[in-house]
């Protein structure tokens, strides 16, 4: 399921910064479009969640959710002016808000036997490969047919597979709570105060992304490379995130938070690489990039998966979602508006903010190691679901 609808939506995510450039949209709208599509994206989570685990029906919302987001991408095809394009474009981030809480949910079920860090990271390495194939598929199209619309056409084709996948996988595993093997965190009423305290630094880091449109605007309008290859190093940045999940995944079930950590110091380079740098270093931004949005959909959530009991986790998800979502539209903004300013102040401000969360998440390390004396991780090999 991963695998087909990343490549979907990812190979159409890497062409809509120049698509939309194509229909009259500038630099501004772009971003605002990219970023209220992330709003949307992350803060429906927390609705979506919510019902998820008051109801039980995390297979059925999941469906819908895939089966909206799937719908939606090949019907850029036929936009013809940009205002059409961007009601698609947030109503494939809307599918994408509405499955990701529940099947979390579910894949949470198998991480005590395998390892929170594995799981989640695994995920996202089939995610990222489906994603880097995806622009690939996509290039070939335009190189052949020189256009837009017909790169977006033919992601009509992993968008069905999904949705098969996604029949199979219900069918063959319809109560995922039976994969427990281990002890969970307790479900509590509310969520515990270090939740909060991870989400704060986690926040700061979505205000400095930048999303791959914008990147991919800077690209053509630089003519830092060629048109042909903005949908290439988005597979590039598809193919670092791949290869950084396994490792990240892995790294996490050894140390645990501070992965994140040592994450988030390396992937605070990308901007300068990308927005201020020749192609070479455009490249080993964009490969940066990438590892930080591994980050942010593997091991970030593995840290909530300890903090939370099961029957309140697609709450979380949604909730910490919510957040990042939030925070993410801000910073698309800002970033929006300061690339249209000052590059400098552009990179200056992705920078800072990412260091800015550094103490943040250092504290939540120290606060989780302070409640369970270990590892915010179960040990290597699969773990007590109890520990942070």
């Amino acid at each position: 399921m991963s695998l087909f609808a990343d490549m979907t939506y990812e190979g159409a995510r890497s062409i809509t910064g120049p698509f939309l450039g194509t229909l009259g949209a500038g630099a501004a709208v772009i971003s605002i479009v990219a970023g209220l599509g992330e709003l949307l994206g992350y803060a429906l989570r927390f609705a979506f969640g919510y019902a998820a685990d008051r109801t039980g029906r995390y297979w059925p919302i999941a469906l819908a959710g895939y089966t909206v987001q799937m719908a939606v991408v090949p019907l850029l095809a036929l936009a013809g002016n940009w205002p059409a394009a961007a009601v698609l474009i947030v109503a494939e981030r809307t599918g994408r808000a509405m499955r990701n809480p529940p099947r979390d949910a579910m894949l949470a079920h198998a991480t005590g036997e395998l390892g929170r860090g594995w799981v989640f990271g695994l995920r996202e390495a089939l995610d990222a490969a489906g994603g880097m194939v995806g622009p690939l598929l996509v290039a070939l199209v335009i190189s052949l047919h020189g256009g837009y619309r017909g790169g977006f056409a033919v992601l009509a084709v992993p968008a069905v597979l999904t949705l098969v996948v996604l029949a199979v996988a219900w069918r063959q595993y319809p109560h995922p709570g039976e994969l427990d093997v281990t002890k969970a965190p307790p479900d509590q009423q509310g969520l515990p105060r270090v939740f909060w305290l991870y989400l704060s630094g986690m926040a700061l880091v979505a205000l400095a992304y930048a999303d791959y449109p914008l990147i991919a605007f800077h690209f053509g309008q630089t003519h830092v490379v060629a048109k042909a290859w903005v949908p290439v190093l988005y597979a590039v940045a598809m193919a670092s995130e791949a290869v950084a999940a396994l490792v990240l995944g892995r790294a996490f079930d050894r140390s645990g938070l501070l992965t994140v950590v040592a994450a988030t110091v390396l992937t605070a380079c990308f901007a300068p690489l990308v927005f201020l740098g020749n192609a070479v270093l455009a490249v080993i931004g964009v490969v940066l990039w990438g590892v930080g949005t591994a980050a942010q959909e593997s091991v970030v959530k593995a840290v909530i998966t300890g903090m939370v009991g099961p029957r309140r986790r697609a709450f979380a998800y949604g909730l910490f979602d919510t957040g990042f979502g939030v925070c993410w539209f801000l910073g698309s903004i800002a970033l929006g508006l300061l690339y249209g300013y000052s590059l400098t102040a552009l990179v200056a401000f992705s920078v800072a903010a990412q260091l800015a969360a550094l103490p943040v998440l250092l504290a939540t390390w120290r606060k989780l190691e302070g409640q369970h004396g270990d590892h915010a991780s179960p040990p290597p090999g699969g773990a007590d679901g109890a520990s942070a």
